[in-house]
Parts: C-alpha cells; sequence; structure tokens
C-alpha cells in the first residue's frame, strides 16, 4: 500500500516543486512590472488617448488609482513569464513523455509564447484604434465620454486574452492531430462547421461591431486553415511499401 503511494508522493513534489518556481518567477516580473507600472498605464492606454486628445481617463474610487497599476503589473508579468510557466509544465509531464514527443515539445512551447504575443500586438495595434475609432464615431455631439480606466483596462485585458488564445489556434490543431485525437481529413471535412463558430465567437467576445467582429474571426479562420496545413505538412500517413 506505501509502495503504491510513493509514486503519487513523488508527483505531488514535483507538482509543487514546479508551481512554486513557476508563482517565483511571475512574482518576480511582478515586481518589475510594478516599478514601470505608471509608463506601462501610460503605453497601454495611448490606442484611446490618441482617439482623445487632450482628454484623459477617468478614474472612480480610492483604491483604484493603485489597484489598476496592480493588474497592469500582473498583466505585464504573465506575458514576460508565459514561456518560463509553459516550460515548468513541460518539465513537470516530460518524464512521461517518449523521446520524439519532447523533441516537440519545445519548439510547441516557442510557438506558443510567440503566437500569444502576436496576438495580443495584433489587438493593440490594429483591432484598438478600430474600435475606439467608431465609439467616438457614435457619441452624439450633446454627449461627454469620459471612459473610466479601470473598465478600459479589463476591456483591454479581455480582448488581449481573446486575440492571444486565437492566436493558439495552429497550434491546439498540431497537438489534436499529434495526439490522434482528430484527423486531417476530419479537419478539412468541419471547416464551414469552425466558420461559422469563428463569427460566433467573435459576437460574443468582441464590440459590437462589425468591423472588430471581422477582425477577430477571419484571423481564426486562417490560424485554423494554417493550423491544418502545417498538421498536414508534419504528419504525413507514413507511404505503404509494396512487398
Amino acid at each position: 500500500m506505501i509502495d503504491n503511494l510513493q509514486p503519487l508522493f513523488s508527483h505531488l513534489l514535483e507538482l509543487r516543486t514546479r508551481l512554486v518556481r513557476g508563482v517565483l518567477v511571475f512574482l518576480l516580473g511582478f515586481i518589475v512590472a510594478f516599478a514601470f507600472s505608471a509608463q506601462l498605464y501610460d503605453l497601454l492606454v495611448a490606442p484611446l488617448a490618441a482617439v482623445l486628445p487632450g482628454q484623459k481617463l477617468v478614474t472612480i474610487g480610492i483604491a483604484s488609482p493603485f489597484m489598476v497599476q496592480v493588474k497592469i503589473a500582473a498583466l505585464v508579468a504573465f506575458v514576460i513569464t508565459l514561456p518560463h510557466t509553459l516550460f515548468q509544465a513541460w518539465a513537470f509531464i516530460a518524464p512521461g513523455l517518449y523521446q520524439h514527443e519532447k523533441k516537440l515539445i519545445i519548439p510547441l512551447i516557442i510557438a506558443s509564447s510567440l503566437l500569444f504575443l502576436l496576438g495580443m500586438a495584433f489587438a493593440y495595434f490594429l483591432v484598438f484604434g478600430v474600435v475606439f475609432k467608431f465609439i467616438v464615431s457614435v457619441v452624439p455631439a450633446s454627449m461627454q465620454w469620459l471612459p473610466d480606466s479601470g473598465e478600459y483596462l479589463d476591456f483591454a485585458i479581455g480582448m488581449f486574452l481573446a486575440f492571444g488564445v486565437t492566436f493558439e489556434v495552429p497550434i491546439a490543431v498540431i497537438v489534436l492531430v499529434k495526439m490522434g485525437v482528430v484527423s486531417i481529413a476530419k479537419l478539412r471535412e468541419i471547416r464551414s462547421y469552425v466558420i461559422v463558430g469563428a463569427f460566433v465567437i467573435a459576437a460574443i467576445v468582441t464590440p459590437p461591431d462589425v468591423v472588430s467582429q471581422l477582425m477577430l474571426a477571419i484571423p481564426l479562420c486562417l490560424l485554423y486553415e494554417l493550423g491544418v496545413f502545417i498538421a498536414a505538412m508534419l504528419f504525413r500517413p507514413k507511404a505503404v511499401v509494396p512487398v
């Protein structure tokens, strides 16, 4: 009985070690990011400030200025420590993987981190400007629009996560094919359902304007096709050699 529990205890200890390392690195990143939280705030609100010249965002609440900077520092710490977090996850599951699977994990970690950052950059540099210009264009002349910094930050984090996860679609497709969960033929067969699903997801997670929804749905469809293409290249069925 005790002998049977020893592998479980060793796995739990290993999991604790990986979690502690991940948390410590995150906290270090948080401390560094919080030291520059004011500059990071200015950088984060720049797309909205560009369509509101001479106007500042407002904040409501005694602790709101502090909490906004805490959220920004946590967001930046999450992003800059993401490769380390993924590596710790890989190190925990690596002993149970075959050698050829281990060789695939490191490129996937690098690709996942880069794609997530690319998704955030796409939202920041392209989508935000389109969304904010649309909102400004529909504000009546008799209305003064005073965006709240806390609400803006929640919006930005939601968009970053939506586009960051969206850009992970090729990785998800490759992993599913590699694990044998779905075949390339099946992925091509359900293409039409994926397109419909992409527009449904875009309608849910983006503001209610057609342009921003298209800017999420179209990349989602294209990234799905990219994932199918790469998976087909990586995992071609072996030709049967005639006897």
